[in-house]
């Protein structure tokens, strides 16, 4: 039995999973998250945007041709309507879980003028309104909405569970409440977020009204946080070895991608992965989202394509979506 983590948090790969029909291509799974039947939504980049599988892997459905430009964040509310970001699309939407769209979240199509130089973040002036290039979105117990904003902007944008727009808040920089690439959010029972300030290497924990709370600095380019039921907070970590910008060339002497668990007050419990043999059942190659289900076993999605394009070694033979069981 090969099992990941420590005796405070460990779990069981669970070999070939999902099951995938050959007329799906699944080219890189951006996301992943559960439903109250624990159901497995797989945002995907792909023929079939959204897929949708069983806890034991079986393919249950899957839709969304030529609804997305890019898929990038998803998110399942508690009525179990799906939230989607489209990052290249520059929209959040809501949709059944049959595939019906229900709500447009904010402006859609255009991106907001940050004066970004492609995907240079380095070269956005200023923070904008929503949107340009959103990455990830989550909702509080009242049923607002927390959408960053992401690649081409460096804000967190608030809007009611009626889509109407309240505040924003972020600049470009590296600096308290800054942002450099804000990737990825979680939220804790007590509506605190978690920004995956990604290339500035931390997560910032900020109220609702945009306060910053507290800062977590050990953490390598963290891409996705997730707040479990019993107060873990689980980091998917991109680390530096795959995934980068152009510009910047892999280390493979820095930690590569891997999961690293926290108690809310910032104490590290468990980590695992590290990229020293990442197509193996207990590493990883290129974490992009991290979601648990009901009985606490353990979902990632990789971008192992477009993560492969700048990167110490080829994404061969590593997979895109994976599964652990909670051992402890």
């Amino acid at each position: 039995m090969t099992i990941v983590g420590n005796a405070a948090c460990s779990f069981e790969p669970v070999p070939d999973w999902p099951q995938i029909p050959a007329d799906v291509e699944m080219l890189e799974a951006v996301g992943v998250a559960i439903d109250s039947r624990d159901r497995v939504y797989v945002f995907n980049r792909s023929n079939r945007p959204v897929l949708v599988f069983s806890a034991d892997g079986e393919y249950l459905d899957g839709w969304g041709d030529g609804l997305f430009v890019r898929p990038h964040g998803i998110w399942i509310d508690k009525d179990d309507s799906l939230l989607l970001v489209d990052d290249m699309g520059h929209n959040v939407r809501r949709f059944s879980a049959d595939g019906d769209l229900l709500q447009t979240i904010g402006p859609s199509g255009e991106p907001s003028p940050t004066n970004i130089d492609g995907m240079d973040f380095r070269t956005i002036s200023h923070g904008a309104p929503p949107y340009n290039m959103p990455t990830n979105i989550v909702a509080d117990s009242a049923g607002d909405l927390f959408i960053t904003d992401g690649y081409g902007n460096a804000r967190v944008h608030h809007f009611t569970v009626a889509g109407e727009y309240v505040t924003s808040w972020g600049e470009p920089g590296d600096g308290p409440g800054q942002f450099n690439v804000p990737h990825g959010l979680g939220i804790d029972a007590e509506d605190r977020l978690y920004v995956a300030d990604r290339e500035n290497s931390r997560v910032q924990i900020m109220s609702r009204a945009g306060e910053l709370l507290e800062e977590w600095t050990d953490v390598v380019r963290p891409c996705e946080v997730y707040v479990a039921a019993d107060g873990l907070v689980y980091v998917a970590e991109l680390g530096r070895r795959s995934g980068l910008f152009g510009w910047e060339q892999p280390d493979p002497l820095s930690p590569g991608s891997r999961m690293s668990v926290f108690n809310t007050d910032g104490k590290l419990l468990a980590r695992w992965g590290g990229g020293d043999d990442p197509a193996s059942p207990t590493d990883f190659y290129s974490l992009h989202d991290v979601q648990l289900d009901s009985v606490g076993n353990l979902y990632t999605a990789e971008v192992s394509a477009s993560a492969s394009l700048n990167a110490t070694q080829p994404s061969t033979g590593c997979p895109t979506l994976r599964k652990f069981v909670r051992r402890k």
